[in-house]
C-alpha cells in the first residue's frame, strides 16, 4: 500500500506553497458559493428588467446579497480559516470596514480584512489569553474580540477600502481591454494546466469568481464564470478515450464522462492527462476555442457556474445567451477530442505498458516528495478510527472516493470507523486517523496531518487501494473484537489505582467556558463536603500532559482521542460530566 507514517514535518515545495496561496483565495468563496448562486438565481429570474419573471419586490434582494450578505460571508470564513469562531467574527466585523461607502462589490476587500482579523485576535489571544484570571475568560473574550473588530473595521474604512476600490476599478479596466482586445482566451494556455495541477479551485474561484460577480453587476453577465468551468475540454479528452484509449482507461472513461459532464467534478480527467501528458495540447486548445467562440458570441453567466457541470451552466444562463453557451462548450469539446485522437491512436503502448507507466510516474511524484510509497503498513501499530478523503475543495471527487469506500467497509462489516471528505486545508492532526487524497496533493495532506497514515491516489473514483484499506481495517476490527470479548463487564473504576493518584483532571475540547467548567465547580463542592484532600481542575484535550499520578475524566466522545495521547496516565470516562452519579462515586473512591 501507498502509505508512510512519519513523525518530521516534510518541508514545503514551491508547489505546495503555490496549491496553499490558491487553495486560501479558493477556500473563501468555496463555502460561500452556495449564496452565490442565490444571488444568481435571484437576478437571473427577477432582476427588472432582464429577468425571466421580473419582480420589483423580490428583486430588492439583489444589491444588499451583492454589496453586504457576500463580502460579509467571504470575510467570516477567512476570518475562520485562521482562527476559528473568534477569528471569523472578528473577520465579519473588520470586513464591515471596507464595505462602506464602497460602490463596487468588495470582495477583495473581504478576501483581506477576514483572514488579517482572524490573525489579529489569534496572536492577540496568544499574548493575553494564558494571563486571565479565571472567572474573567467571557469577558475577556467578548471584549477583546470587539474591541479588536471594532479598530480594524476603522482601519479598513479608512485605509483599506481607498486601496481596495482602486484596485477593483484597475482590475476591471484590465479585464474590459483584454476582452476589447481579444485576448482573453489566451487566459485558457495558463487555465488549463493550473487546473491540472490542481489549481482548478484557485484559478476559477480565487480570482476568476470575484472579478467575475463584479462585471455581472454591471452588465448583467459575465464571460469570466464560464473560462475555468467550462466541461468542454475535458469532454472531449473523455470521449477520445471512450472510442480510442485501451485498457483500464478505456474502461472507465464512460463512467468519467457522465460523473465531469453531468456532475461537474473535473479532477476526474485529470488523471487520464498525467497518464497522456500530450493531451495537456488538447486541454489548452479546447480551452481557447472555447472562450474565443464565448467571446465572439456574446456568452457568460449569471453567477459563478459550480461545481463546472452543463447543468450548473445552463441554471447560470442569462435569458437570450443559452445559444453562445451551449455553442462554447461544444466547440471546446470538438477541439480537444479532435486533438486528442491522433495521440490515443499514436500511442503503442499496450495496458501493461500504461499500468507500469503509472507505476513510474507515481514512483517519480513520491521520489520528488521524498517520501516512500512502498513502506510496509504491517509495521504501523495503529488502530484507525477516523478515515478522511482530503481533496482541494472538500467537495466533489473527495465526497465520492469517501462514499466508494464507506460502501466497501459495509460490505466488509466494517462499521464503526466514520468515512468524511474535507478540504486539504481543513485537515487537522487527529491521533489514529488514515487520510486519502490524490497524488498532487499528497505533499500538502503530510504537512497538514504528519502523523497521520497517508494513502494516496490516482483516481477518486477507481482505485484497487480502497480494497487493501477494507482488508486492513476487516483485520483490525477482528482483533478488537477478540479483544473486548475476553473482557466481559468492565467496570469504570476496577483498573484504578487510587493510590497514585495526586491530581484529577477534567477533559474537554474546548476554549470556552461551558458544561466543564460547572461539572469541575460541582465536582468540587462533592469533594469539600466529603472533606477530601484532592481538588479537580479543568484541561484542553490538546494540553493533557501523559503523567501516572493524574486521573483524566472525559466523556465517550473524546476517550477515544485521550487514549490515544496517554498511556501512563489514568482514565476514567463518562457518558456526561453534570449530575453524574458516577462521578459521585468516584468522590468515594478517592484519598
Amino acid at each position: 500500500m501507498d502509505s508512510k507514517q512519519v513523525s518530521t514535518k516534510p518541508k514545503s515545495s514551491l508547489k505546495a506553497k503555490v496549491q496553499r496561496f490558491g487553495t486560501a483565495l479558493s477556500g473563501m468563496i468555496m463555502p460561500n458559493i452556495a449564496a452565490i448562486i442565490a444571488w444568481g438565481l435571484v437576478t437571473a429570474l427577477f432582476m427588472v428588467p432582464g429577468g425571466w419573471m421580473p419582480n420589483k419586490h423580490i428583486a430588492q434582494l439583489i444589491n444588499p446579497m451583492l454589496h453586504y450578505l457576500l463580502p460579509l460571508l467571504i470575510g467570516y470564513v477567512g476570518g475562520r480559516m485562521v482562527y476559528e469562531e473568534r477569528g471569523a467574527v472578528v473577520g465579519a466585523i473588520a470586513t464591515t470596514g471596507v464595505i462602506v461607502g464602497a460602490k463596487v462589490p468588495m470582495f477583495l476587500g473581504a478576501m483581506i480584512m477576514g483572514p488579517l482579523g482572524g490573525w489579529c485576535i489569534k496572536k492577540f489571544d496568544q499574548l493575553f489569553l494564558d494571563k486571565i484570571k479565571t472567572g474573567f475568560e467571557m469577558i475577556y473574550n467578548n471584549f477583546s474580540a470587539g474591541i479588536l473588530g471594532m479598530i480594524l473595521a476603522i482601519i479598513g474604512q479608512f485605509i483599506v477600502n481607498p486601496l481596495v476600490v482602486s484596485g477593483s476599478n484597475l482590475a476591471a479596466k484590465g479585464v474590459a481591454w483584454i476582452i476589447s482586445v481579444h485576448l482573453l482566451p489566451l487566459a485558457n494556455v495558463f487555465i488549463e494546466p493550473a487546473k491540472v495541477l490542481f489549481l482548478n479551485n484557485a484559478v476559477g474561484n480565487g480570482i476568476l469568481v470575484p472579478l467575475g460577480i463584479q462585471q455581472a453587476s454591471q452588465a448583467g453577465k459575465s464571460i469570466l464564470f464560464l473560462l475555468e468551468s467550462n466541461p468542454g475540454p475535458g469532454l472531449g479528452i473523455l470521449l477520445a478515450f471512450c472510442m480510442f484509449g485501451k485498457g483500464n482507461a478505456k474502461a472507465s472513461a464512460p463512467g468519467a464522462v457522465l460523473i465531469h459532464f453531468f456532475g461537474g467534478v473535473h479532477e476526474i480527467y485529470f488523471p487520464y492527462i498525467l497518464m497522456k501528458p500530450m493531451l495537456i495540447i488538447s486541454a489548452i486548445l479546447g480551452g481557447v476555442a472555447g472562450t474565443f467562440t464565448f467571446q465572439i458570441m456574446g456568452a457568460g453567466l449569471k453567477a459563478a457556474a459550480s461545481p463546472g457541470s452543463i447543468i450548473a451552466v445552463l441554471l447560470m444562463t442569462p435569458k437570450g445567451s443559452y445559444l453562445a453557451n451551449l455553442a462554447g462548450v461544444l466547440v471546446a469539446a470538438v477541439v480537444s477530442f479532435v486533438v486528442s485522437v491522433p495521440i490515443l491512436k499514436n500511442n503503442k503502448s499496450t495496458d501493461e505498458d500504461l499500468d507500469a507507466k503509472k507505476e513510474q510516474m507515481e514512483q517519480m511524484k513520491s521520489d520528488s516528495k521524498a517520501t516512500d510509497p512502498k513502506l510496509d503498513t504491517t509495521n504501523v501499530k495503529v488502530s484507525i478510527q477516523k478515515i478522511i478523503f482530503a481533496c482541494d475543495a472538500g467537495m466533489g471527487s473527495s465526497a465520492m472516493g469517501a462514499s466508494l469506500l464507506r460502501d466497501k467497509l459495509k460490505k466488509e462489516g466494517v462499521t464503526d470507523v466514520p468515512v468524511t471528505n474535507l478540504a486539504v486545508r481543513n485537515l487537522k492532526p487527529e491521533p489514529n486517523l488514515l487520510v486519502v487524497t490524490q497524488n498532487e496533493l499528497a505533499e500538502r495532506a503530510l504537512e497538514k496531518t504528519p502523523d497521520a497514515m497517508h494513502v494516496s491516489v490516482d483516481n477518486f473514483m477507481n482505485s484497487p487501494r480502497y480494497d487493501e484499506i477494507a482488508q486492513m481495517l476487516k483485520q483490525d476490527n477482528s482483533s478488537v473484537s477478540e479483544v473486548e470479548t475476553k473482557q466481559p463487564g468492565h467496570s469504570i473504576f476496577s483498573d484504578i489505582d487510587f493510590a497514585q493518584i495526586k491530581q484529577i483532571r477534567f477533559v474537554t475540547d474546548s476554549h470556552h467556558v461551558g458544561s466543564t467548567t460547572m461539572a469541575v465547580s460541582e465536582f468540587n463542592q462533592e469533594l469539600q463536603t466529603a472533606d477530601k484532600a484532592l481538588r479537580a481542575d479543568r484541561v484542553i484535550l490538546s494540553d493533557v500532559k501523559d503523567q501516572a499520578d493524574q486521573l483524566l475524566v472525559t466523556t465517550t466522545a473524546l476517550q477515544a482521542d485521550l487514549r490515544a495521547k496517554v498511556s501512563q496516565a489514568q482514565v476514567v470516562v463518562v457518558s456526561n460530566m453534570l449530575e453524574n452519579d458516577d462521578l459521585k462515586e468516584l468522590v468515594l473512591h478517592l484519598n
